[in-house]
């Protein structure tokens, strides 16, 4: 099974950072940074609006566990946004793709 995970961050310079080392971990295939992102969210009782970068990682089921413990590890923030979708379905080519370019990372 392949999951998409979305990881929200700061600023690019942390994009770039976490994409790098998911990637050479293998813990994903493919992370897609959308800039521009305007989140509005509850926190510590204040309601906040800030400009964030929206990270698209694509996986498989297996590496999500690891995936997630990376990203909580080097993320800046004190509780990252970590959640996931299962791929209900895609093309067998690109799926192929997405496991041969995975391995259970460090």
């Amino acid at each position: 099974m392949y999951h998409i995970a979305l990881v929200t961050v700061p600023d690019m310079e942390v994009a770039h950072e976490l994409v790098k080392t998911v990637l050479k971990n293998r813990l994903a295939a493919c992370a897609n940074i959308l800039s521009g992102l305007e989140s509005h969210y509850w926190w510590e009782g204040e309601l906040c609006c800030e400009k964030e970068i929206l990270l698209i990682l694509k996986t498989t089921t297996e590496n999500l566990p690891k995936l997630e413990a990376h990203v909580l590890k080097v993320h800046p923030y004190d509780t990252p946004e970590f959640v996931s979708w299962v791929i209900n379905f895609g093309s067998k080519k690109y799926l192929d793709w997405v496991s041969s370019n995975t391995a259970i990372g460090e």
